[in-house]
């Protein structure tokens, strides 16, 4: 089973290295891994995310992410391991001037895809979050919920090694609360993508396999 993430003794920092929001914690992640992390508000949940995804460097200890220390990954290397991530954030990040469509295939854009691949992911990305007819409309005529689904989709665009989300369904109707832990549960279960979540609650209906952590007084904790 390989390791995708691995914490050693690290350490993670604000205000230069002076208030420690994490501390000396170890942890590994392996390929296909579902996790969920828990802890109350203000504990370091989505400071531990950032740092996955290289927007806070730890202060101390090591951090390996995709093969690389982000402990001192150049720019460079951060943006191709970021290219293997698929992030989703709790207020969407979608550009409202662009189409439902457009905003799907972004990462494709990015990278330099050519249009008809684009067109064609993201009808089957729209498909598969069941919003298939709204890839002509824009993010503001959409429900917090179809926003959050089409934020999914994105983050799906690349088939990506690991899928980082902060709090996916915090704001979100039951209904499409469901309809993301499906999607989530399917990248796991069909693609081996691990899937890392941050949240509050872990759905009481769950039926994939999963790992806990808990962030309390500065440290991380595993529940068996």
């Amino acid at each position: 089973m390989s390791t995708i993430i691995e914490a050693k003794n690290m350490t993670l920092s604000y205000n230069n290295g002076k208030t420690d929001i994490i501390q000396n914690v170890n942890f590994k992640i392996n390929k296909g891994d579902f996790v969920f992390i828990t802890g109350p508000s203000g504990s370091g949940k989505s400071t531990l995310l950032k740092s996955l995804y290289g927007q806070i460097k730890p202060s101390s200890g090591s951090l390996i992410v995709g093969g690389i220390e982000m402990s001192s990954v150049k720019k460079s290397k951060l943006q191709e391991l970021r290219t293997h991530l698929g992030i989703v954030f709790q207020d969407y990040k979608l550009i409202n001037e662009w189409t439902v469509s457009k905003n799907v295939v972004l990462p494709l854009v990015i990278a330099g895809y050519a249009l008809d691949v684009q067109k064609s992911q993201a009808q089957r990305l729209l498909g598969h979050v069941k919003l298939a007819d709204h890839g002509d409309r824009y993010p503001l005529e959409l429900s917090g919920g179809e926003q959050q689904r089409v934020g999914i989709a994105r983050a799906l665009a690349r088939n990506p090694l690991v899928i980082l989300a902060d709090e996916p369904t915090g704001n979100l109707d039951e209904y499409s609360s469901n309809v993301i832990w499906d999607l989530m549960e399917n990248a796991c279960e069909q693609l081996e993508t691990t899937v890392l979540i941050v949240t509050h609650r872990i759905p009481t209906i769950f039926s994939l396999r999963y790992r806990h952590f808990i962030i309390e007084n500065k440290g991380l904790y595993e529940i068996h």
